[in-house]
């Protein structure tokens, strides 16, 4: 019989051991999941320190590595990747990734960033119900931003920068009642804001530029504890937003802001940064907002400000930056921005004032433009009556004295004017009209963010041009600056006083047309501006004297120099390498991609030839031959570089299916990136297309027979396997078999993402030609 104190001593080791907490078994467990996390993320530079003997606790942090753990629980991790980080590859799971993330149950700081994630981002977030920070900037997650977020009632910071979410802001964010900061900044975010946003009474800071938000901004001037609002580059407006007097930075650059800045921004006493510029802002500037008290930086560069500048007013000493220029503003620059500090940059230029060699316009160029855009009141303000008696008549003494010699002097030169005019055709009128085309066409325009980084492209703003400035660019239009003449017009090269290049084209019109007819276009070609197109700078009308009429027509566009694509490819230029010429196909789709969604309405059928594909000086594609509708009504015809419509080029002649028209031109264009061969016949796309298909199912030698033998030399199988798909898909009889220009994008990046020799560019993704912006999918998976 077993003694009563052994079966005692029994028990109460048993529950000793039951009620000790297990910290070994719950640490393996957590330091599991953390090498599960480091295969899923395919094993990174960053992790690969990590194996199964780290003490995972107590390693030491560093700016891309952290783990913190309390009480045998890790509550913060942070991993960080380089900035040019591609997509993780095709066997990557973002919903593992999170259900592995979700027996980390305590955690309270997560960030990942630049890593290649690539998905929607998974509701089951939702479970990490501890989250107080998330930060998953410069990944490739797409989709909408999920309602399930909301279920984090502890999150304070919710950073989700550099992807590419689409659909609104989720509305249920209001419902995060600690939520500090929020930034949703270049992604494809659109619509309006919603109004719940209002209700946010703890956020401090709110980043949502680079985005395709639109509408007026709700109400925030409740959001008593904002500091920092950053809307730059959406199609917010046209009312200045109501905002409490507390913020310190407030960044609406690049919007569609219109009418006057409210008065009670001088009494923004803790505002540090101020940025309206590029807008549609008319009526008085404010030069109170010099001298705010805390002001160290004013942009309101763009707009159509007006008023008299005095060289007594006050500015603030702190004021390092101060950008006045384009704008209407008259009178004397203030002596307090003219300080020689080395720190300080003020900018004015294309203003009234009275500065010599510094690009001002005379002062009626101000008042003449203030009117046009209805600023100025169309009388002068009435005087006292004893003033306005004395005025009158003083000047109908001086009316009267000079009459008698103004009629004489009038008839003796009219006679001259009349014998000089009949001896010379009707010529031009040269029209000076603003930058700024507020027409309402294109009010609700939407356009892709992410292209419209003009001061990153280097391409100036949109102007109108003078006869004068082209005949000195082309020297009177001569024979040597002659390039071409198309279905619409002669092309010439010219030189602008500045040094630059650019290319004129001369379209003549039907006599009747007005500069009216063509208001709307204009106003669109001056948005068309992208990376990989040839990009407008800016047009100019030449009338007739005799009617006022427009006689012809001259667009402006960038200067390409180094050639077309088939020039780098099969006619003896630089040969380009495979990766290289990837960048092209892949900067050929973004514009296609821009041309079909980046503006409504959508530019279709746009005629893509590789001849009509350029390349710059740093091999980026620029396409040059997209429609531009700029004819009347009654000459319905797109302009283009010369010949046909591309809808010559779609089998049976449809015009149906518009998008999938450049999507077959484009697969004409990759079949000859791969095969090196000219193609001028549609003959013979029909000949290459059956070699392709037959090089997809063949296998080595006999797959790269149809491939340029400059390339052939490059370890490239699994990639130009890739590309002939995508080329053969794009190349389908039937439009609707076709791919769709993001699944082409994808694919091609893939292409990039599978060739072994290609190292990613070390240029920021935005920059890059060969971005890789887009998740991967399967090569097959097009339609």
């Amino acid at each position: 019989m077993v003694p009563r104190s052994y079966i005692t001593c029994l028990l109460t080791v048993f529950v000793v051991l039951v009620l000790l907490p297990h910290t070994h078994q719950l640490q393996s467990s957590q330091a599991w999941s953390l090498l599960r996390i480091q295969r899923l993320l395919n094993y990174p530079p960053v992790l690969s320190s990590w194996n199964t003997s780290t003490d995972f606790c107590n390693a030491d942090p560093n700016p891309y590595l952290t783990v913190v753990c309390y009480e045998e629980s890790i509550t913060q991790l942070h991993i960080s990747g380089s900035d040019s980080s591609p997509p993780l590859p095709l066997s990557f799971s973002i919903d593992s990734f999170f259900t592995t993330l979700t027996r980390l149950p305590n955690l309270k700081v997560l960030s990942l960033t630049s890593l290649g994630l690539w998905g929607p981002l998974p509701p089951k977030i939702s479970r990490l119900s501890s989250l107080e920070i998330v930060n998953m900037s410069s990944n490739y997650l797409y989709g909408a931003i999920p309602r399930q977020v909301s279920s984090l009632r502890h999150l304070q910071t919710l950073i989700l920068e550099h992807n590419m979410f689409t659909g609104q802001v989720p509305d249920v964010l209001s419902e995060l009642s600690l939520l500090a900061v929020l930034n949703l900044q270049n992604n494809t975010l659109s619509g309006p804001l919603p109004q719940s946003i209002s209700g946010l009474q703890s956020l401090r800071v709110l980043v949502l530029s680079s985005n395709s938000l639109s509408a007026d901004l709700p109400d925030i001037s409740g959001l008593t504890n904002l500091q920092v609002l950053d809307l730059e580059n959406n199609y917010f407006g046209p009312q200045f937003p109501r905002l409490q007097r507390k913020l310190v930075t407030v960044v609406l650059r690049k919007n569609r802001f219109g009418g006057g800045l409210p008065a009670d921004l001088s009494s923004y006493y803790l505002l540090e940064r101020l940025d309206v510029s590029f807008n549609k802002f008319v009526g008085p500037f404010l030069p109170s907002l010099l001298s705010l008290p805390s002001i160290r930086y004013l942009n309101i560069a763009g707009n159509r400000f007006t008023g008299m500048l005095f060289q007594n007013t006050t500015c603030n000493d702190d004021l390092k930056f101060v950008d006045l220029s384009s704008n209407l503003l008259s009178g004397n620059l203030p002596t307090c921005l003219l300080s020689n500090t080395k720190d300080k940059v003020v900018l004015y230029s294309s203003n009234c004032l009275g500065i010599e060699d510094h690009g001002q316009h005379p002062t009626s160029f101000c008042q003449t433009q203030a009117l046009a855009v209805g600023i100025l009141p169309h009388q002068e303000k009435r005087t006292s009556g004893g003033k306005k008696v004395i005025a009158i008549g003083v000047a109908v003494g001086i009316v009267g004295s000079i009459s008698i010699v103004g009629f004489a002097v009038f008839f003796a030169i009219r006679r001259g004017i009349i014998k000089r005019l009949m001896k010379q055709p009707p010529r031009r009128i040269v029209e000076h009209a603003s930058s700024g085309y507020p027409f309402k066409l294109l009010a609700d325009a939407r356009y892709i963010s992410q292209t419209m980084k003009l001061g990153a492209l280097g391409i100036p703003s949109y102007r109108s041009f003078s006869v004068e400035e082209l005949e000195a660019a082309t020297n009177n239009f001569e024979l040597s600056s002659f390039m071409g003449e198309g279905s619409h017009g002669q092309i010439y090269r010219g030189r602008l006083k500045d040094g630059s290049w650019v290319a004129i084209r001369c379209l003549k019109l039907k006599k009747g047309q007005t500069s009216q007819n063509f208001n709307r276009h204009i106003e669109l070609i001056s948005k068309l501006r992208h990376r990989h197109l040839v990009s407008a700078l800016g047009h100019c009308f030449e009338y007739n004297l005799d009617d006022s009429s427009v006689s012809r027509l001259f667009l402006i566009f960038e200067y390409v120099s180094n050639g077309t694509l088939r020039s780098n490819i099969s006619e003896g230029g630089q040969r380009l390498t495979w990766i290289q010429r990837l960048s092209a196909a892949i900067g050929v789709v973004k514009g296609i991609q821009f041309l079909h969604g980046g503006i409504m309405p959508g530019f279709f059928s746009n005629d893509l030839k590789v001849t009509n594909i350029f390349l710059d000086q740093n091999l980026v594609a620029k396409i040059s031959s997209y429609n531009l509708p700029v004819l009347a009504e009654n000459m319905i015809t797109m302009v283009s570089a010369g010949g046909s419509s591309s809808g010559s080029n779609e089998p049976g002649g449809r015009l149906k299916h518009l998008d999938k028209i450049d999507i077959y031109d484009f697969g004409i264009i990759l079949l000859e990136i791969v095969s090196g061969r000219p193609i001028t016949l549609t003959s013979e796309v029909h000949i290459m297309k059956d070699e392709l298909q037959e090089s997809i199912l063949a296998d080595g030698a006999a797959r790269r027979s149809l491939v340029d033998h400059f390339i052939r030399r490059q370890s490239c199988d699994e990639s130009l396997k890739t590309v002939m798909e995508i080329c053969l898909r794009c190349l389908s009889e039937e439009p609707t078999q076709r791919p769709s220009v993001e699944d082409v994008l994808w694919n091609l990046h893939f292409a990039v993402q599978v060739q072994e020799s290609w190292r990613w560019d070390s240029q920021s993704s935005e920059d890059s030609p060969l971005s890789p912006r887009q998740p991967p999918r399967s090569p097959v998976s097009l339609n």
